[in-house]
């Protein structure tokens, strides 16, 4: 049985996908969080330059991971191309609409999966990843088939 994907690709898929897989997106928000709280005691204790300076800092580090991907995000022409995927029981296999951008994945060459939110992330390495958005999917039940069939080909999800 094969699975018919179609969707058109967000930075929000993308921002979901390494929040998922690398700890530093994951903890950027709580580290940025820890450093608004002291500098704003810093204010309070009269020290205002190291506490307006540690209020910048902490929105940087809040805005950047977002910012960095929307900018590559606009920057390559085909992450913004309508994408549609075969998934079966041999592979899964993604190609934009357009033909520009074509990808066979084995089970095989998958390394692990993570299941978000919004998102069932693949990846194939340590910097390989292929998000897929669960508006991808026409139906629960093709949602569920698909959850169920990485299972079966590659166990159970990643630890995040």
């Amino acid at each position: 049985m094969a699975l018919e994907l179609k969707w058109d690709p967000a930075p929000s898929d993308w921002n979901d996908a390494l929040r998922a897989v690398y700890a530093v997106y994951r903890w950027a928000p709580w580290f940025a969080l820890g450093l608004a709280v002291l500098s704003v005691v810093l204010l309070f204790a009269g020290q205002p330059v190291p506490g307006g300076f540690g209020l910048i800092c902490a929105a940087v580090i809040v805005a950047l991971p977002v910012l960095g991907v929307r900018s590559q995000f606009r920057r390559n022409p085909v992450a913004a191309a309508t994408v549609t995927a075969t998934v079966d029981s041999q592979s899964f296999r993604m190609m934009t609409i357009d033909g520009t951008a074509y990808t066979d994945l084995r089970w095989q060459t998958i390394a692990g999966w993570v299941e978000t939110k919004h998102n069932f992330v693949l990846r194939t390495g340590e910097a390989a990843l292929f998000p897929v958005p669960g508006r991808a999917f026409g139906t629960q039940e093709d949602l569920d088939g698909f959850r169920d069939l990485l299972k079966d080909q590659l166990g159970d999800p990643s630890k995040h």
